[in-house]
């Protein structure tokens, strides 16, 4: 089939080049910001008198009939059209007759194509960072619900000091608050028309960019039209921030999945999130924090992709530029996919707490509140350590715990132990007494969750 940029070439091309060319497959996602756009493109024509009001009218009316007939499945896109835009053209002008062939009057696809991404993006956007408050209004409620659940917190996966579960979920919380923050910023810059850039250069027609981009939400235009039709920064800035989404996600995922195993016993996911083994009847995998896991890999690929796409363009547009819409729509969709899923397992995720007291009652993690009583009784930071790490040794070649170890023996050790050691070393006292703002103490955690809800 001859195609609509035919003149200057027969149109006429290899069966096999016409799949390669073709975007439609994917690009037809953005139908509605395609028809969206025109009808603004159309109205803004009739405001500048380019077309005449009776023909803006049966334009927007024929577009109207499309989208309409589209979301009801009474008309079905044609994948043998090259893009989503030669589509909509096509059924328009079949529709609507010459009048059809007006609408594509000071524009090109460049443009039109760069406008319906970033109406595209901009509504993606909106639902992603739905998402995350949603993920982060659940976390925040798991937190308030363990604000004191005593648990071994740990640096290098080794147990290191005690803090509360809820303390380590609004880390999370934390890191969700500036994923939204992050996105917010990006869509700020997306958020910019380039329709009226036309190919590159412009238009010699009389158009009113501002009336068009203000008809379809936009804060501004672009301000150089080569800048509108080559600019993918706001493309490669939104898999930047879902990238770093992902890698929070994957974190969380990962100390799930350690924190469900025999080993720590911390959690237990419920069966809606977890699988069976073939083979193996006792098993229950966490594989739905391991998908989210493993997916992140896939979302920095294409980020990557797309950074290796656009290194090498000259400007202003190349069809180099049609490989942006896979990489963007499958991040977009692989993380509203993991936030979906993420968002119940928490939800329902079912906290072991006797395990956690047990895991923090065996690991020395009090030894630093041990050096911090000698402190406090006049005894040099550096000197206290030392007593305190020579203490954690004999209680290990004895079978002891610091709770347990007898007096007598701190005072073979220092003379400036006394009874009230052990209250120090209690492990809830010792939670109790992280009062630094944005510590583990119940009621920093409680100023974190209230901070979390205001922004929320």
């Amino acid at each position: 089939m001859p195609k609509m940029w035919a003149g200057r070439t027969s149109g006429n091309t290899d069966a096999l080049a016409d799949d390669f060319n073709s975007s439609i497959s994917f690009d037809s996602v953005m139908y509605k910001q395609d028809i969206k756009g025109s009808m603004a493109h159309a109205s803004m024509l009739a405001a500048k008198d380019i077309i005449s009001k009776a023909e803006a009218d049966t334009l927007i009316d024929g577009l109207d009939s499309i989208l309409s007939d589209l979301e009801s499945g009474a008309l079905e896109i044609d994948y043998s059209c090259e893009d989503i835009h030669m589509f909509v053209e096509q059924v328009l002008t079949e529709r609507i007759g010459d009048v059809g062939k007006k609408l594509h009057t000071a524009r090109s696809r460049n443009d039109q194509v760069a406008l319906d991404m970033r109406m595209y993006l901009m509504a993606q956007t909106d639902e992603i960072i739905s998402l995350v408050k949603s993920l982060a209004l659940a976390v925040t409620a798991k937190a308030e619900e363990h604000k004191a659940t005593i648990m071994p917190g740990y640096t290098h996966l080794q147990r290191a000091q005690p803090i509360t579960f809820g303390h380590h979920l609004m880390a999370y919380v934390m890191m969700l608050l500036r994923d939204i923050s992050r996105i917010k910023d990006c869509k700020k810059r997306t958020n910019v028309s380039p329709i009226g850039s036309c190919a590159l250069a412009g238009t010699t027609f009389n158009t009113d960019r501002f009336y068009e981009a203000s008809l379809l939400g936009f804060d501004g235009v672009c301000q150089n039209s080569i800048d509108g039709v080559s600019d993918r920064d706001f493309c490669i800035e939104l898999l930047s921030t879902i990238a770093t989404l992902m890698m929070h996600l994957s974190r969380f995922s990962e100390e799930i999945i350690l924190w469900s195993s025999w080993e720590f016993k911390f959690v237990e996911l419920s069966d809606a999130y977890t699988t069976g083994s073939s083979i193996m009847p006792q098993k229950k995998n966490p594989d739905m924090a391991e998908l989210v896991r493993g997916k992140t890999g896939r979302v920095y690929g294409n980020l990557m992709a797309l950074l290796t796409t656009l290194k090498g363009l000259p400007l202003a547009y190349n069809k180099d530029m049609q490989e942006d819409k896979e990489c963007v729509f499958d991040s977009v969709e692989t993380v509203k996919m993991c936030l979906g899923v993420f968002i119940p397992m928490i939800e329902t995720m079912s906290v072991i707490e006797g395990n956690m007291l047990r895991a923090a009652q065996g690991g020395f993690i009090n030894a630093t509140d041990l050096a911090d009583y000698l402190v406090k009784k006049g005894l040099p930071f550096r000197s206290a350590y030392k007593i305190s790490g020579e203490i954690v040794s004999y209680c290990i070649k004895n079978g002891l715990v610091l709770e347990t170890m007898p007096l007598d023996v701190y005072k073979s050790f220092s003379p400036l132990f006394d009874e009230d050691v052990y209250n120090d070393i209690d492990l809830l006292i010792c939670v109790q007494k992280r009062i630094s703002f944005g510590g583990t103490s119940v009621q920093s955690v409680e100023r974190q969750i209230e901070f979390a809800k205001s922004q929320l």
